[in-house]
């Protein structure tokens, strides 16, 4: 086990060095959080060793080997296990037994994520179809970038239209007329600026629209 801080200080643990649980655990340290990577592979541990804050390895779905690594102290943790259903499924069972408060889980089927929460998942997480979908909209909905929320809310990044150039956002109106909320303007060689009603937008400028997934996938599409 490599440990490059005090272990009280961590604060999220993430189990599986997959593609995507390696990329969660490198953004969380880059963002400045405290990293516990485990994983049952020792070859992977050891490649992570000088990237992570601390790193084990360890059979995760065994609440004794979890109980004796302290992840009860955890606040935090994400199961990124891949294709083992059992053990992603086994894994978030011994993490709520130990008391984490807060588990993410990764899953690869709908049924997979409903047998996640049961057991104890607070979030659970579809990478494949929440990218897929992304990308989807993207490509047909004339967004540069695409977020969707639980919910039915979205946030998207797109060309400004023209009937919204040269005038600021109060006289386009697009509260009133298209349900959605410019929340920024992005500018060619500027920082990016929050959006204002006097907020003047020009051709080739990006807008950060937010509003209801109806309107905002509607809105994208106007040119």
């Amino acid at each position: 086990m490599a440990d490059r801080r005090s272990p009280a200080r961590a604060s999220v643990v993430v189990i599986g060095f997959g593609r995507f649980g390696s990329a969660v655990a490198e953004s969380l340290v880059r963002m400045g959080h405290d990293v516990l990577g485990i994983d049952e592979d020792p070859v992977l541990v050891q490649r992570w060793a000088d990237d992570l804050t601390h790193v084990a390895q360890a059979d995760t779905t065994d609440d004794v080997a979890l109980r004796q690594l302290g992840l009860g102290d955890y606040e935090r943790a994400v199961v990124a296990i891949g294709t083992d259903i059992e053990a992603s499924v086994l894994t978030v069972l011994a993490l709520a037994e130990v008391g984490v408060p807060d588990i993410w889980a990764k899953a690869i089927t709908r049924k997979h994520g409903k047998i996640l929460a049961r057991v104890g998942a607070h979030h659970v997480v579809y990478p494949e179809y929440s990218m897929g979908k992304r990308v989807a909209h993207m490509i047909a909905g004339g967004m540069i970038d695409y977020f969707e929320f639980d919910d039915e809310f979205s946030i998207a990044r797109t060309v400004a239209p023209s009937f919204t150039w040269d005038k600021p956002l109060a006289d386009s109106a697009l509260r009133r007329t298209h349900g959605v909320t410019i929340v920024g303007v992005e500018r060619s060689g500027e920082d990016f600026t929050f959006a204002h009603s006097e907020t003047v937008v020009h051709r080739h400028d990006q807008l950060i629209v937010s509003g209801p997934t109806p309107r905002v996938e509607g809105f994208c599409t106007l040119s």
